[in-house]
């Protein structure tokens, strides 16, 4: 169970490393204009809309890792704060803007992935050590 436990850390580590890359691809693109890796801008989004989700993603990662590797005591809180705006951003979008057929689908697995995030930030034994919350 431990390894399995490891194996979970390590993924939302990446995750939240490739969620900062995509975000600060996101943003810069939205400024500049210039795309480095296929448009990442959804046209359907208006242009603050669009901003919001960029830096949301960005300040989710960046909270995750500093916490993660300062072992600070409050990253649980931190991104249950920050998945609630991403969950709440992605709720606009989904309802409002969005035009996929699977956008439904799609954001239920979204909100899925972050209570499974949650559960194990705050109820792993291996999580409440690194944060020191034992």
């Amino acid at each position: 169970m431990n390894s399995l436990s490891s194996m979970f850390c390590y993924f939302i580590l990446v995750a939240h490393l490739l969620l900062g890359i995509w975000g600060l691809f996101g943003i810069f693109e939205y400024v500049t204009g210039y795309a480095f890796i296929g448009s990442l801008q959804n046209p359907n989004f208006p242009s603050g809309t669009q901003f919001i989700h960029w830096v949301l993603a960005t300040l989710t990662s960046l909270f995750f890792l500093f916490g993660y590797f300062k072992k600070w005591k409050y990253t649980p809180e931190a991104m249950l704060v920050m998945y609630a705006c991403l969950t709440t951003l992605c709720f606009i979008e989904t309802f409002d803007f969005m035009t996929k057929n699977n956008r439904y689908i799609l954001y239920t697995m979204e909100v899925v992935q972050y209570t499974i995030i949650l559960f194990y930030l705050f109820k792993s034994k291996k999580m409440k050590n690194q944060f020191k919350r034992i």
